[in-house]
């Protein structure tokens, strides 16, 4: 049972018109991705449909599977659009084992071009597609009618036979629609997900307007995406963040953009969610984080990194989309940062591995770390292993000598900042050993004994070892057990909100 795709299009009460039934030299089993009305002039008579879509190849030799082409077509409409937008594309491969895409963006111009240019005709004894050179009827394929080159035509029932025949038999153009400078703005290879979905919004901030890409992906997450200018012939793309909107990683379907709510509603088959176009507070409270995120959405106001707006008159307003240089925007600000930074206490056993955390903010930032021993400040270049990850380092096989201060130093355009201080402290293997190495039963009567002060024993050979550990242990459990009462608040918060929200 065969198919048959086609371009409806309702009259009222009018009878509908469509494209030529059963002919794939129009549409060989489309799939149609966007249609969008955009006009060509300011005569609303030659306003244009535009519809994006793909398709197989019916140019197949040797039994081999046909080519998937993306195209795009036009028709007439007939209603007025202001907008001259750029077209933003979404290609992704379609076996198992590679997984890739690519977003691309095109000039309406340049599609104007190519629909304006020669048809293509096949000619000669091998059949192949030319540019056709021949007489084009009038009125010109592609020229709706009652507009500004037709002004005595008003249907497209006036158009002569030949005009008709011509169309029907050269339904595509001959030169092909290349995105701008000739390449794809974004690329992902050698990936474990695809993208799915594509919405683009434009943000106006300090330096100029700025298109922001939010871009769903098969495994439920929505990446956000700046595009940036690099020089006069190229873009550049810049990943901002990286947001996990399903855990059950439901491939993303569709995206919707509410500029009045600021959020971005996505949907999957596990449901639908919103999120917000932008998370300020991420990026840290100092000026050189805010200033290196390089959001449009965001701006240092003098405390903190939060929304921006254009309308916003404060003078303490700090951003820089366009170049992310905090040396200029944060000028006197940085120092205090640096002087604010607290130094952590770490502990580790001599002979065991231990974990030195340290994350910028800005994905893009490049870390080294220095090593600080008895007032000098190196290079970190240890013998016995680094273990390094996009989280920190882990150091293997600890000995004394590696007790010393740690340095997380980030750099990103240029811009130097300590991100972390730690102060590695190692303990002696064998005491420790000695200290944990209790016997079962002892440690049983212990718990179940009544609790009774225990008078200070001076002579105790470890009594500076076990005081580390117990400044080890206290220095360990403390931060956890805060951070589960503010846990604990923000879900009591939360709760609180929630239920305020579905009371109004």
């Amino acid at each position: 049972m065969s198919t048959d795709a086609a371009l409806f299009r309702t009259m009222g009460g009018r009878a509908a018109i469509r494209t030529e039934q059963y002919d794939s030299r129009w549409l060989n089993e489309p799939v149609f991705i966007q249609i969008q009305q955009i006009p060509d002039s300011a005569e609303k008579n030659d306003d244009k449909l535009y519809f994006f879509f793909r398709e197989k190849s019916l140019d197949t030799t040797g039994g081999a599977s046909p080519t998937v082409l993306a195209r795009v077509g036009r028709v007439c409409m007939p209603t007025q659009d202001e907008r001259n937008p750029m077209v933003y594309a979404l290609f992704t491969t379609a076996g198992s084992v590679f997984k890739g895409s690519a977003v691309c963006v095109y000039s309406m111009a340049d599609i104007r071009n190519v629909f304006n240019g020669p048809f293509a005709h096949k000619h000669g004894h091998n059949y192949q597609w030319t540019e056709y050179t021949g007489k084009i009827p009038y009125p010109r394929p592609g020229t709706c009618p009652g507009g500004t080159f037709t002004p005595g035509i008003t249907s497209s029932k006036n158009f002569s036979d030949e005009a008709v025949n011509f169309i029907r038999s050269h339904p595509l153009m001959f030169h092909p629609v290349y995105p701008v400078h000739r390449r794809p703005l974004v690329v992902r290879t050698a990936v474990d997900y695809r993208y799915t979905a594509l919405v683009v919004d434009q943000v106006d901030a300090v330096d100029g307007r700025y298109e922001v890409l939010f871009l769903g992906t098969d495994r439920g997450t929505v990446q956000k995406v700046i595009v940036l200018p690099k020089d006069p012939t190229s873009m550049e793309e810049l990943t901002l963040e990286e947001v996990e909107v399903f855990r059950s990683r439901a491939p993303v379907k569709t995206m919707k953009i509410s500029s009045k709510r600021q959020q971005l509603y996505v949907s999957s088959d596990a449901g639908l969610t919103q999120v917000s176009l932008h998370r300020c507070g991420v990026y840290g409270r100092a000026c050189s984080d805010c200033c290196l995120a390089r959001d449009p959405y965001c701006a240092w106001d003098g405390e903190s990194c939060s929304a921006f707006t254009p309308s916003t008159k404060r003078r303490s307003r700090r951003q820089d989309v366009k170049h992310g240089d905090p040396l200029r925007q944060c000028r006197g600000f940085n120092a205090k940062v640096e002087k604010r930074l607290k130094e952590t206490v770490q502990f580790g056993v001599e002979g065991s591995s231990t974990f030195l955390e340290c994350q910028p903010r800005s994905p893009q930032a490049t870390v080294k770390w220095l090593f600080q021993r008895e007032g000098k400040r190196k290079v970190l270049n240890r013998a016995g292993g680094v273990l390094k990850t996009n989280h920190g380092i882990l150091l293997k096989s600890l000995n004394q000598s590696d007790a010393g201060l740690y340095h997380c130093l980030a750099t990103e355009n240029n811009f130097k900042h300590t991100v972390a201080r730690v102060a590695l402290r190692i303990l002696d293997r064998d005491i420790v050993l000695a200290l944990t190495a209790q016997d079962e039963d002892e440690e049983l009567k212990t718990r179940q004994a009544p609790p009774y002060p225990r008078p200070p024993d001076s002579s105790t050979p470890f009594s500076s070892e076990i005081r580390l550990i117990n400044q080890y242990c206290q220095t360990y459990w403390e931060p956890d057990n805060t951070q589960q009462q503010q846990q604990r608040k923000r879900t009591s918060r939360r709760h609180t909100e929630s239920q305020d929200q579905g009371l109004g």
